[in-house]
């Protein structure tokens, strides 16, 4: 079923001699329950589209089709709420609340939300134990490793069940290790749960826990690979993702 749509989007900043133009026609489907990562050399687009998917920054033209709704026609208060209801976020450094408990930080989405307190409580303590930081529940962010402080952040974006997570460079803050684990945590998310989960990245080890892999260059998506389950293996597609970063003049890296 498709939760989204792109159709011809396009994305001018600046007028004049400063004209640029970060998103030049772009066209995108995402099927709900999709795990898509968007990559791309820096300057290519991939922040501006993962900030329009988001409903954090409007496209200059085109049709933004959300959940059956047209986003790019709506007004920043409409936009606001429909953002809240339907996308959480995970950002590279967390931005986890340093003067809350771990158990407080995972609640803030709920705190605005109408119903009894037990039940939010319930459910702080059921994501807390799936990503195994419930032992950290009264601990400040500033006492945890940094894999740890980005579990806390996945679990606030799950608590709030929301339809789409949207990620961006959830490893790049992580060492090798704490990649890898997270990495697991999220393909477990989108496998067994179900979530549609975009992520924008630079790092082919991330990228092959994906199935959709979108490349980005010069505001438009120029290739795409679908890893092809189940009989690709995470190594065979992230060797397939490194060919791809080859052509658009990108590293290699090993395998987590």
């Amino acid at each position: 079923m498709k939760i989204l749509e792109l159709k011809n989007i396009t994305k001018i900043y600046g007028k004049g001699d400063s004209e640029t133009k970060a998103l030049a026609g772009v066209d995108l489907t995402i099927e709900k329950g999709d795990f898509c990562a968007i990559m791309g050399p820096s300057g290519s687009g991939k922040s501006t589209l993962l900030n329009i998917l988001g409903c954090m920054d409007t496209p200059t033209s085109g049709e933004y089709i959300l959940k059956g709704q047209d986003v790019s026609k709506m007004k920043n208060k409409q936009l606001s709420k429909l953002r809240n209801q339907v996308i959480s976020f995970v950002f590279q450094y967390f931005a986890l609340m340093d003067e809350y408990t771990v158990f407080d930080n995972i609640m803030l989405p709920l705190n605005c939300q109408k119903y009894p307190y037990k039940e939010k409580k319930d459910r702080v303590n059921y994501y807390m134990k799936r990503l195994g930081i419930e032992k950290y529940a009264k601990k400040k962010p500033t006492q945890l490793s940094g894999g740890q402080q980005q579990r806390v952040a996945i679990a606030r974006a799950l608590v709030s069940n929301a339809d789409i997570i949207l990620a961006d460079e959830p490893t790049g803050a992580l060492d090798t290790k704490s990649a890898r684990l997270l990495m697991e945590k999220l393909q477990e998310i989108n496998l067994r749960r179900g979530r549609t989960i975009l992520m924008v990245t630079h790092d082919p080890n991330a990228a092959s826990f994906c199935s959709r892999i979108l490349f980005i260059q010069d505001g438009v998506i120029f290739h795409e690979l679908r890893r092809k389950i189940p009989n690709e293996t995470q190594e065979d597609f992230y060797a397939r993702i490194l060919q791809v970063m080859a052509q658009m003049g990108g590293g290699s890296a090993n395998v987590l």
